[in-house]
C-alpha cells in the first residue's frame, strides 16, 4: 500500500449484486455530498468473478462518477481475497469497507469516522439489531463470536460485520488469507492498534441471495486456530510444541515407573502391560513436538531474516532532529 493520496476509500466486494449497486451507489455519494463533504474521498469496486450483470453496472456507474474505482477479477477468489484487493488498491487515509447488498448502511460512516477520530486505529461495526434469519445465521455468528472473543481477548461482538473504520497505516502490513478479514481487529490489536466498536444500523436484504451460510462455519474454526498460532506464537513455534513435548515425555517417564513398580512389587508382566505401550507412544510423541517446534523456528527464522522483517511495530518515533553543526 502506497501513502494516502486522499481522505476516505470506501471498498466494496461486489459478487452478483446487480440489483443492489445503483442504489449502494447513490447512498454512498448521499453521504459523502452531505456530512462528508469537504473530505476527499473514492468508492472502490471489487468485481469478484460476478457472473451476471454487476460489471455492466459497475461501468454504467463508473462512467458517471469520477470517484469510482473499479478492480475486476477473472473468476471468484472470495471475499477475503476481494477486500484485500481493495485494500491494496485504494488511496485513502481512512478506510471504510461494506458490503454491497445494502444490509450495511452507508449513512453510519460519518458516525465511524468520528469515533476513529478520537484515537482509535479501528472501529468495529456492531450489528446489534441483525436483520437476518435466527438459526441459519444469527445463531451460529452469535456462538462464533463468543468463541473468537475467548480465543483472542479482544471484546468485540461482531467480528463478521464488513463495515468498518481503518487506518491506512494498520492495514499496511496486513495480508489476508483464507476468510482471515473478519480476524484483522485481533491481528491489529496484538501488534497494539486502539480498537472499539460501535453500534451500527443492519437492514434486511431486499434483493438478490446471500452468499454465505453455515458451509464457512468450518473456515472460521480452522482460521481462529490459524491467527491464534500467529499471534501468540508466530516468532516462538518451540514454545507451544515444546509445551506438549515435555509434558508428554513427563507423562511417558510416570508411566515407566509405573510399570516398573508393578514389574517389582507384584510381578506383573511388562509384555501385558498396556502402560508400557502408552508410555512408549507418549516418549516417541514428546520427541517428535520437539523436533516440530525445532523446524518451526527454523522457518520462522528465515522468514522473518530473508524478508527482513522485524518482530514488532513502531507506532512512531520521538526524537529532535535538529543537527549540531
Amino acid at each position: 500500500m502506497e501513502n494516502a493520496s486522499i481522505d476516505i476509500s470506501v471498498v466494496v466486494p461486489v459478487f452478483n449484486e446487480q440489483d443492489n449497486l445503483r442504489q449502494l451507489h447513490k447512498e454512498i455519494t448521499g453521504t459523502m455530498a452531505g456530512p462528508l463533504a469537504a473530505s476527499s474521498y473514492e468508492i472502490v469496486f471489487v468485481d469478484d468473478g460476478s457472473s451476471d450483470g454487476s460489471f455492466d453496472v459497475l461501468m454504467e456507474l463508473y462512467k458517471r462518477d469520477k470517484h469510482i474505482r473499479i478492480v475486476r477479477f477473472r473468476r471468484n477468489f472470495g471475499q477475503t481475497a476481494a477486500l484485500s484487493a481493495g485494500f491494496e488498491h485504494c488511496r485513502g487515509g481512512i478506510i471504510i469497507p461494506m458490503d454491497a447488498d445494502l444490509q450495511n448502511d452507508p449513512a453510519d460512516i460519518p458516525m465511524l469516522i468520528d469515533k476513529l477520530n478520537e484515537g482509535f486505529d479501528i472501529v468495529s461495526g456492531w450489528r446489534k439489531k441483525r436483520q437476518d434469519k435466527a438459526l441459519s445465521r444469527k445463531l451460529p455468528s452469535q456462538i462464533a463470536n463468543y468463541i473468537i472473543r475467548r480465543v483472542t481477548f479482544v471484546d468485540i461482538h461482531d467480528f463478521g460485520c464488513t463495515l468498518k473504520a481503518y487506518r491506512r497505516e494498520v492495514l499496511r502490513e496486513t495480508k489476508l488469507y483464507g476468510e482471515m478479514h473478519r480476524f484483522i481487529p485481533a491481528v491489529a490489536k496484538w501488534s497494539g492498534a486502539m480498537v472499539t466498536e460501535l453500534e451500527v444500523n443492519h437492514r434486511p436484504r431486499t434483493a438478490g441471495v446471500a452468499k454465505y451460510g453455515l458451509s464457512r462455519t468450518y473456515k472460521v474454526v480452522l482460521d481462529l486456530i490459524t491467527v491464534k498460532f500467529l499471534g501468540s506464537y508466530s516468532t516462538k513455534p518451540l514454545y507451544i510444541f515444546g509445551r506438549w513435548g515435555i509434558l508428554s515425555g513427563l507423562v511417558s517417564m510416570l508411566l515407566f515407573a509405573v510399570v516398573l513398580y508393578q514389574k517389582i512389587h507384584d510381578n506383573y508382566s511388562m509384555n501385558r502391560n498396556p502402560l508400557l505401550v502408552l508410555a512408549a507412544m507418549l516418549f516417541t510423541a514428546s520427541i517428535q513436538f520437539i523436533m516440530m517446534g525445532l523446524l518451526a523456528e527454523l522457518q520462522v527464522r528465515t522468514y522473518h531474516e530473508s524478508q527482513n522483517r522485524p518482530t514488532y511495530v513502531v507506532r512512531e518515533i520521538v526524537e529532535d532532529k535538529t543537527e549540531s553543526k
